[in-house]
């Protein structure tokens, strides 16, 4: 595909989430995309190296978030964000969110800072820690007005992660595939740590036969002190 038509591709998707790119944003992602393309051969950030199928399924997917951010949303956290993604896409559309990228590889790290200096992007810094140990910390805990993961665990699993991050009244995003049965076992791990769901949206991935799912938690009470538990405790033996 030509630069024009992957613009134009990218265009529409994003217009069916009611975001509208500027060009300047255009230039951010396709810098971004190169960037993510060169690190790659270096160290494994992603398995998808086609032009088309990053913007759909990486660019695009990230944003489908956008509709369920609240104007009031100021403070955000990526937990597991990986190769930046749902963050950087957020914050290069939604230029007032304040970002914390959290990932516990540090080489993935020295690539998420190489795109915030090469797109000049504010209000947005990485995170090299993981989600177990900064959940504990007083400058992390319950200090974030909205918490998003993207494929980066079990529901349960997430929760534990995420939701102490979250202030009371806050919310956590999850961004799922087609198979969300895992709802079924988060009753638990909800009741535990001070969630509710509060919505599931269910989509297509433009341009594909992808389904996705956004399950989207509401914190009503803090989450008890003694949560999350020490690193891989919650993955292996989950809230369930």
């Amino acid at each position: 595909m030509s630069e024009t038509d992957l613009i134009q591709l990218f265009v529409d998707g994003a217009s069916e989430f009611n975001v509208d790119l500027e060009k300047k944003d255009i230039d951010n992602f396709f810098k971004y995309k190169d960037t993510l393309l060169e690190w790659n051969k270096k160290i494994n950030l992603t398995a998808i190296e086609d032009d088309r199928e990053i913007i759909i399924k990486h660019f695009i997917d990230s944003i489908t978030v956008a509709p369920f951010i609240k104007k009031e949303t100021k403070k955000i956290i990526d937990v597991g964000t990986g190769a930046g993604f749902p963050g950087i896409p957020l914050k290069i559309i939604m230029k007032n969110l304040d970002v914390t990228l959290l990932d516990s590889l540090e080489k993935r790290t020295k690539f998420l800072n190489e795109v915030i200096n090469k797109l000049d992007l504010k209000d947005i810094r990485v995170i090299h820690s993981r989600a177990e140990d900064k959940g504990m910390s007083k400058d992390f805990r319950e200090k974030f007005d909205l918490a998003l993961a993207r494929a980066v665990a079990n529901l349960p699993v997430l929760l534990e992660y995420c939701l102490p991050f979250v202030k009371v009244g806050g919310t956590f995003i999850a961004m799922k595939g087609s198979n969300i049965e895992e709802l079924d076992n988060s009753k638990n791990a909800l009741k535990i740590l001070g969630g509710e769901v509060k919505d599931v949206i269910q989509f297509n991935l433009p341009f594909t036969d992808i389904k996705r799912n956004i399950i989207i938690i509401k914190k009503f009470r803090h989450t008890p002190t003694k949560y999350p538990r020490k690193s891989g405790k919650p993955s292996k033996e989950p809230l369930i």
